[in-house]
């Protein structure tokens, strides 16, 4: 019987998981995806192959956290396919100053992360509850917590401070960044792919519908746009990106919006979608031809080009920039509006490269090196529980 690696990234409305097999070497290679998300009242799980075809779909009604959990593992079950489910690795959004890589799940870190909940609260709680279910259902299946903010705990203290005053960084207000799974990932490819961009200074933007991007140097964070919560930095697809806190407090004494009112509108009705009053999908976006959509298009790219400066200037220039996620990977548009405006780094765009979707996307004469790699969060986390004595 063969071993098999489960990965789940739980969210508010959607849980991710992946089934990794484990070769008696180490290997690993994925064999199964899915998704179960929520439609209206109902929820949708999907299950694809390695090579992204769906090979089963299924809509069931909603009946609460721990009965669609259970309906989930029964087809994770299905997809194991005889295989023994060696261990299980969570996505963890946050994991506070203390928290600097992957942890086995005991009884005492889920207090100490449940303690931690009010850092992202609208995250971490979500991503806590299936460890508990399944701790109680496969109690004799290890688990494995990934903290998306580990990665960037390398950033100098400098890079980590608010102006505030003192008393604040001691209960935890600070920069912590985010996207880490993908960082570190692309950051392995990257020794592999082009050991010239991983030793030297180099830009990694994760694009999609959560976006920010990250200054490394030999692999490691240097500094990243987001900051305390995921809000900060560059615009998304529904959140706002970086925002006068004044602002903020003019536009809640003008309304008479209380702080969860607050908190919704920059989460779920600002960035792309509340500057084009059409959609959040960037796609669809670049495809309306209305005002309030192109202008939203280019605010996107003003914002990314304006934080690539300021990050080329952290890290004293610029050797490489990696493009990925979901806009990065799959908007050759967007690149392309994002390398004409960095052409004082550097960049020098092979249009065509880009248009076909090449892995380098510069011209060989280009001083920067320009990448599209497309992450894998759900292989770094089974790639650490694997690790993980």
């Amino acid at each position: 019987m063969s071993d098999a690696i489960l990965t789940l990234n739980a969210g508010s409305s959607s849980i991710k998981l992946a089934v990794f097999d484990l070769a008696p070497g180490g290997g690993l290679s994925c064999w199964r995806r899915g998704e179960l998300r929520e439609a209206g009242a109902a929820q949708r799980f999907r299950l694809r192959d390695a090579r992204g075809l769906t090979i089963a779909e299924e809509t069931w009604q909603a009946g609460g956290f721990e009965t669609s959990l259970s309906q989930l593992m029964a087809r994770v079950g299905d997809a194991l396919a005889g295989r023994r489910l060696a261990g299980i690795g969570h996505r963890v959004v946050h994991g506070g100053a203390g928290h600097r890589a992957p942890e086995r799940v005991t009884p005492d870190l889920l207090a100490l992360l449940e303690e931690l909940a009010d850092l992202a609260p609208l995250h971490v709680p979500h991503n806590l509850a299936p460890i508990r279910a399944i701790a109680r259902q496969l109690p004799d299946v290890p688990q494995v917590v990934c903290f998306d903010t580990a990665f960037h705990h390398t950033m100098a203290p400098v890079a980590r401070r608010f102006a505030l005053p003192r008393q604040y960084e001691d209960r935890g207000i600070r920069r912590y960044g985010f996207h880490g799974l993908s960082y570190e990932y692309i950051a392995g490819r990257l020794a592999t792919l082009s050991p010239r961009m991983h030793a030297g200074g180099t830009i990694i933007a994760h694009l999609g519908s959560g976006a920010s991007m990250c200054a490394m140097r030999g692999g490691i964070s240097v500094d990243t746009t987001m900051g305390f919560t995921a809000l900060d930095g560059l615009v998304m697809g529904t959140r706002c990106g970086a925002l006068d806190p004044g602002a903020l407090l003019h536009v809640m004494r003008q309304d008479g919006l209380d702080v969860e009112a607050a908190e919704r509108l920059l989460y779920t009705r600002s960035g792309l979608l509340g500057l084009s009053g059409v959609s959040n999908d960037m796609q669809v976006l670049l495809e309306s031809g209305e005002a309030g959509a192109e202008e939203a298009v280019d605010v996107f790219v003003y914002r990314i080009v304006r934080e690539a400066g300021a990050l080329a200037s952290v890290l004293g220039g610029l050797d490489g920039f990696v493009f990925t996620a979901g806009i990065g990977e799959n908007a050759p548009e967007i690149r392309e509006r994002v390398c004409e405006r960095l052409g004082w780094l550097g960049v020098d765009l092979d249009g065509e490269a880009n248009r076909c979707g090449a892995a380098v996307i510069s011209t060989p004469e280009s001083r920067v090196e320009v990448r599209v790699i497309a992450t894998d969060e759900e292989a770094m986390i089974a790639e650490h529980v694997r690790d993980l004595p």
